[in-house]
């Protein structure tokens, strides 16, 4: 797996919070970092930057590149139970255990001060990683996430292929779902861009997250963005925002 890190100029005298970024389908770590505009704020607002790829690579296993929305540079941030996926494809561990180690080995990163964010595929990874384990993750915003993914067909595609035809386990990283039973008590932060194309066909599913928080009396602030689709000039133009929204939570 590899990663890529941004250390703003306050890491140079102490620890500082750490923003992780799930990117989406077809990604890698290098994406965001070059995209998103992102390493301004950081440093205004004394972030560490981690952004990872989206699956292994590599692995030998026969069909991983295949298709663009499954195996690799899709590993949908699940720990893969089905064979042959599960004896590499194991990115929800990677993301909440392996890499903060990691980092906190070799960087100068506070694990008491944590967020995490993402983007399509990154978002629903962000909110499932932050609703499984609110002892760990002070915030979390979303770009455009895979909201209800057992109710679309990317994520009934990568949950089939991934974790068995049996959904019971489907629930575990569904954030529709997951929010709940969460204890979860910060504000969630997402956007969405009003002519995403993926939106339209059904595949982000925001509104029925939303119901979801409502019902499960959850803070979300959901912003519908007009004329901004689903690429990274989306992104890049409300980073601040996000990283913002993380920043403030952190320094408390």
């Amino acid at each position: 797996m590899r990663f890529a890190v941004y250390l703003p100029p306050q890491a140079q005298s102490g620890t500082v919070p750490i923003v992780y970024f799930l990117s989406g389908l077809t990604c890698t770590e290098e994406n965001f970092m070059v995209k998103a505009g992102a390493q301004r704020f950081a440093a205004q607002y004394g972030v560490m930057l981690v952004a990872l790829d989206t699956s292994p690579r590599n692995t030998g296993i026969p069909g991983e590149t295949a298709a663009w929305d499954f195996g690799a540079g899709a590993g949908f941030y699940v720990d893969a139970t089905a064979e042959p996926w599960n004896a590499h494809y194991q990115m929800y561990s990677y993301v909440t255990e392996e890499l903060p180690a990691l980092i906190a080995e070799h960087f100068p990163g506070d694990r008491e001060r944590q967020g995490i964010m993402g983007h399509s595929m990154g978002g629903h990874g962000a909110l499932v990683c932050a609703l499984r384990h609110p002892d760990r993750y002070l915030s979390v915003s979303a770009f455009a996430p895979i909201a209800a993914p057992m109710r679309c067909p990317w994520g009934q595609k990568a949950f089939s292929g991934y974790l068995g035809a049996d959904s019971t386990p489907w629930h575990a990283y569904d954030a529709s779902e997951l929010v709940l039973h969460s204890t979860w008590n910060h504000p969630i932060l997402i956007d969405q861009g009003t002519i995403d194309p993926f939106l339209e066909q059904g595949q982000l599913l925001p509104n029925v997250f939303a119901a979801a928080c409502a019902k499960a009396g959850k803070e979300l602030i959901l912003r519908e963005q007009p004329g901004y689709d689903h690429g990274y000039y989306f992104i890049s133009s409300f980073m601040e925002d996000h990283l913002r929204h993380h920043a403030t939570a952190l320094s408390q």
